[in-house]
């Protein structure tokens, strides 16, 4: 059995009888994190697993400029941790039909209500950088998930895929530099030296 499947495996015992199980995948920027949440997703039985990326509580560019926060996108403080923590509130609580925002990376904007998690979701996969934060306000949300996985990523290959990315999204090589040294890398050192045990650290 893959490692990924193990974990799914795991999942689905700890999960046992009960309506609904919070799984908090956290990690550095570039950990990995989406691609493993979406695999786990596809390794639980079909149709009872989401995922909800933390990205859709990040403030919009205008509000970002606002606060002069533009240049620190995607530091904790860049985030509506209060709109997020209520998220998961209601998701922990098993309410019915839960709409979340999802962040559209080719627009750099969060579209409201872009997915619903319904009644029969029994397994939701939250993915974000800082929900293992141990500072508050984020420590405050370890009540509200059931496990917690961290992805521990060397950090010279955390800077390699970053800047792997923002070329991809076609930033130039300088400008990619500037970004992800200024910006990405204090994110990661911020997790990294930052963060509550995990259940599981893969």
């Amino acid at each position: 059995m893959s490692e990924i499947a193990t974990i799914a495996a795991t999942i689905f015992k700890r999960a046992a009888k009960g309506k609904r199980f919070v799984v908090a995948i956290a990690g550095a920027p570039g950990a990995g994190k989406s691609t493993i949440s979406e695999q786990l997703r596809d390794l639980l039985p079909e149709g009872s697993a989401v995922v909800v990326p933390m990205d859709g509580f990040h403030y919009d560019d205008v509000v970002l400029h606002q606060r002069g926060l533009r240049s620190r996108k995607g530091a904790p403080e860049t985030f509506d941790y209060a709109g997020f923590e209520v998220l998961l509130r209601r998701i922990h609580a098993a309410e019915p039909d839960i709409a979340i925002p999802v962040f559209d990376r080719s627009m750099e904007l969060s579209r409201a209500a872009a997915s619903i998690i319904g009644t029969d979701v029994k397994f939701v996969l939250v993915e974000g950088n800082y929900l293992l934060l141990d500072e508050a306000p984020w420590s405050g949300l370890a009540p509200l998930f059931d496990f917690g996985i961290f992805i521990d990523v060397a950090r010279e290959e955390l800077e390699r895929r970053l800047l792997q990315r923002w070329h991809e999204h076609g930033k130039s090589d300088e400008d990619a530099r500037a970004w992800v040294a200024s910006n990405d890398m204090p994110n990661v050192d911020r997790v990294l030296k930052s963060r509550r045990s995990a259940d599981l650290v893969i």
